[in-house]
């Protein structure tokens, strides 16, 4: 594991470097509970199937990275997205690399996109949100009772430095806050240039597929991976099958 100090916080991350030379770099984002350690091996199988350079990290408060001194707003993706992001790929000196976000990496990769049209080679955005979804709040509820009432407690608190309690709440309160019921990001995807990949599983407990079919009326070209047998986590419920449509997208970047 690796730490760099990005806009005065020590951040942790890991580099797989490239076997192929010329690919471009793909730069993980991880989910609302995740962290470095929590991609487990996908990191180093995505880096094997499409020779490329691949680069995860823990946002603030998560894994071993420092955590924010302030509370949680509703804007906290935007922030990450806007100010955290930019930054972070100045200080590993990362240009024009592929984001692969999965649900809040997701989304945070869209908004990326959105406000730096110019900066990303291409997205792969796996189980986003655009917009909160009834299904989405359930799907949090039932954290909650599971919060309460099984292991998540335990099993949180392996991978992250910060109590676990502070990383589930700040997640779990802020979606369910009155203040974020209207957070919706549709009309800035149009700005999106560079080409997409968005990927959600048929069975996934926080969203329907209307959170990748907006993407792709909003963003001209995108490319839909809509995978059977599959919740919110593809990298873990049919990992060969979402291996092999990164390798394919990443493969035609190259091609005129």
């Amino acid at each position: 594991m690796k730490h760099i100090v990005v806009n005065g916080l020590r951040l942790e991350y890991r580099d797989h470097p490239a076997l192929v030379p010329g690919r471009p770099p793909l730069l993980l984002l991880h989910d609302g509970l995740g962290c470095v350690a929590m991609w487990r091996y996908f990191s180093v199988r995505l880096a094997a199937v499409t020779g490329c350079r691949v680069i995860a990290w823990s946002r603030a408060g998560y894994g071993g990275s420092q955590a924010y001194t302030d509370p949680r707003t509703p804007r906290y993706l935007h922030r990450e997205a806007e100010e955290v992001l930019p930054a972070l790929l100045a200080a590993l000196r990362i240009e024009a690399p592929v984001l692969i976000g999965h649900s809040d990496g997701g989304s945070i990769a869209l908004i990326f996109a959105a406000a730096f049209p110019a900066v990303p080679r291409a997205l792969a955005v796996i189980a986003p949100h655009e917009f909160v979804e009834p299904e989405a709040l359930a799907g949090i509820r039932a954290a909650g009772i599971a919060w309460h009432t099984t292991d998540l407690p335990q099993r949180l608190a392996r991978y992250h430095q910060a109590p676990a309690a502070r990383v589930f709440k700040d997640w779990h309160d802020c979606w369910l806050s009155p203040a974020f019921r209207d957070w919706n990001i549709e009309e800035s995807l149009g700005n999106i240039r560079c080409p997409v990949l968005a990927i959600q599983g048929e069975d996934d407990e926080y969203a329907t597929m209307r959170q990748i079919d907006v993407i792709a009326a909003r963003v001209p070209g995108t490319q839909l991976l809509k995978l059977a047998r599959c919740g919110h986590f593809p990298q873990r419920d049919q990992e060969a099958a979402l291996l092999d449509g990164l390798a394919v997208f990443i493969d035609r970047l190259g091609r005129p």
